[in-house]
């Protein structure tokens, strides 16, 4: 016979969406900071421009 679930705390689902929330704000200020890095001109980060992409189709 089915027996229903536990009903799961306030506590622990706070807890779990505060943990997504942290970590999806993580990532959102990792993006944004790379972002400006790029547009500022002074990033470390490689990455490839159109016009490198178009000469490798050519070849």
């Amino acid at each position: 016979m089915a027996v229903p679930k536990k009903k799961t705390s306030k506590a622990k689902r706070d807890q779990r969406r505060a943990t997504w929330r942290r970590k999806a704000a993580l990532q959102a200020q990792k993006a944004l900071s790379l972002g400006k890095s790029i547009l500022s001109g002074r990033s470390t980060f490689v990455y490839p421009s159109k016009e490198e992409d178009e000469e490798d189709e050519e070849s």
